[in-house]
């Protein structure tokens, strides 16, 4: 059943209007407060809440459809024949010209070009249109941008359980691939579920590794060989060399076997033959090929264009020169240079002056000469975080660049300032561990405690040789190092001097010996009466003080 609720209104009451008038003020209801109330109830906290009335605004990346080409040429041959007469055939080109040459319009199409070519050689004679305007005018040096670094690309490693970035290297031809090797680096953190691999990554694809390593034990460090881009020779955590060819795949071509591995001597290995070293040299400071003494060797530096010098970085902050040709294992041992408190990380000839080579350090980075042993001729203040890895720009002589336990990125221009770094670059949150640059300098990369391999681009101004750069830098390193022979041989005659006042003295004191030999009891005596003196000149000059002090305390009429 359908209800219909009716309303009813008089006819003349539609469509009036709403009549108000004033009357005064009416109370309705009065609730007078309750305080007892107040204890139901909650006290709301003031909040405030900002609003924004702009337009909420988005961003968004589109690759456009690329646009496809293709290169075609064309292969221009000697025309103007008619199809008839083939050019290649002596005969029928003779006939042809001698046919046209007898042709009486021949002549007048001569006479009419002959004209017009002429005026167009005269033309090109009087303007040279090869010529090279402003050549003697100064070249008006360039603005030099402030230096700056951005990141491309960023490579994770990625297994579930995060490694350290031991060692990074760029491939010998262009720079487009990177190997980095991954390894933990504390003994006692090592788990059954960390993998042991390595890879190869396109700089340009981060998303996966181009190639994985598959070595044996974790690999510590890895390179390329310079001659020979399928080629790469890794060092494990076991101390095993192992050796891949690309070519064949990820595992090794051959390793050398855990008993003739590396300990704490120098090894020197063959390629072809892994299972024992070729040579073996002990680092006794001593030079006498003692193992117990041996020095712990943890990074290595050997230039091609000196064959028969190599350096070794070792655990105790020493650098140990040495010469591969020299016929026993003492001369061998060329010199060594002491300036670190810790592990020498890092280990580079500059590529422009060989003489002078990087060390990293403890908290420092040191510039040596090979002819000043005593001292480093330059360094950097003390970091306030432990430095980890280093090494020189391959395109700028004056920059190098180091990294830092609390994840920053140095680059130092030694031309522009010594004490503190051109550029510094906070690349993560955890601590960098590895740095290699690539060989055209404009790209860096970094690699991290958690994995994580940084890709970075310097400016131009860092990648680029600046004009007389290398002479300057010349300059430096010669005076730098003729002040440190200077103040090497001061030190010198000092440490003679006091060795000489040293033996004197001691001649004398043993002739008073010789002389006379007082007794306990009299060295005693002294001894209080040395200290009785003493003690009665310090009250006399207390009482002069406190009679100076009461004399400036005297108002003037009391001096009157």
């Amino acid at each position: 059943m359908e209800i219909v609720h009716v309303y009813t209104k008089l006819r003349g009451e539609f469509g009036r209007q709403c009549l108000f008038s004033d009357r005064p003020a009416e109370l309705l209801v009065d609730v007078p407060p309750d305080p007892s109330l107040a204890l139901q109830f909650i006290p709301k906290t003031p909040r405030d809440q900002a609003l924004q009335t702009c337009r909420d605004m988005s961003e968004h990346q589109v690759n456009t459809e690329r646009f496809e080409s293709e290169s075609c040429g064309i292969n221009h041959v000697e025309g103007g024949w008619p199809k008839d007469v083939n050019p290649q055939e002596m005969e029928q080109t003779i006939r042809f010209r001698k046919k046209v040459e007898k042709d009486e319009s021949y002549i007048n199409s001569i006479l009419q070009l002959g004209s017009v070519m002429e005026h167009c050689i005269r033309q090109n004679n009087a303007v040279d249109i090869y010529q090279e305007y402003f050549v003697d005018e100064e070249e008006v040096e360039e603005t030099q941008e402030p230096p700056s670094a951005k990141t491309i690309n960023m490579f994770r490693d990625p297994n579930q359980v995060k490694r350290t970035v031991t060692c990074l290297s760029w491939h010998p031809d262009g720079g487009r691939k990177l190997a980095a090797a991954y390894s933990c680096l504390q003994f006692q953190k090592t788990s059954k579920d960390m993998s042991l691999d390595s890879y190869i990554w396109d700089i340009e694809n981060p998303n996966r590794p181009e190639m994985t390593l598959k070595p044996a034990s974790p690999l510590i460090c890895v390179d390329y060989n310079p001659k020979d881009s399928h080629t790469l020779v890794g060092g494990s955590y076991n101390g095993q060399i192992a050796y891949w060819d690309t070519r064949r795949g990820s595992l090794p071509v051959e390793v050398s076997s855990v008993e003739q591995s590396h300990r704490d001597p120098v090894l020197w290995w063959d390629v072809r033959k892994l299972s024992e070293p070729t040579e073996r040299l002990v680092l006794d400071p001593v030079r006498e090929g003692n193992l117990d003494r041996a020095l712990g060797a943890i990074s290595l530096e050997f230039e091609a264009t000196m064959p028969t010098k190599f350096m070794v970085g070792t655990e105790q902050g020493v650098v140990v020169s040495c010469n591969r040709k020299a016929k026993t294992p003492a001369e061998k041992i060329v010199c060594m240079y002491d300036g670190h408190h810790g592990p020498i990380y890092a280990l580079q000839r500059n590529p422009f002056f060989p003489k002078n080579f990087l060390t990293i350090g403890d908290w420092t980075a040191r510039i040596w000469s090979e002819d000043i042993k005593e001292s480093s001729i330059m360094w950097t203040r003390y970091q306030m975080s432990y430095l980890t890895d280093a090494c020189w720009s391959p395109v700028r002589p004056s920059v190098f660049f180091t990294v830092k336990m609390d994840g920053v990125l140095d680059v130092w221009d030694i031309l522009f300032k010594q004490n503190d770094p051109t550029l510094s670059l906070k690349v993560c949150d955890e601590a960098l561990y590895s740095l290699r640059v690539q060989d055209h300098g404009r790209l860096v990369a970094c690699g991290s405690q958690q994995g994580n391999t940084t890709l970075l681009e310097v400016c131009s101004g860092l990648s680029s040789l600046q004009k007389n750069e290398k002479s300057l830098l010349a300059a430096m390193f010669e005076r730098e190092t003729k002040r440190e022979k200077i103040l090497e041989a001061r030190q010198r005659e000092i440490r003679l001097k006091e060795r000489s006042r040293s033996e004197q003295s001691r001649e004398e004191d043993g002739g008073r010996d010789g002389d006379r030999e007082e007794s306990p009891e009299q060295l005693i005596a002294r001894a209080e009466n040395d200290f009785y003196s003493v003690v009665e000149m310090e009250q006399r000059r207390r009482e002069k003080e406190d009679e100076r002090h009461q004399v400036r305390t005297q108002t003037p009429e009391q001096l009157l």
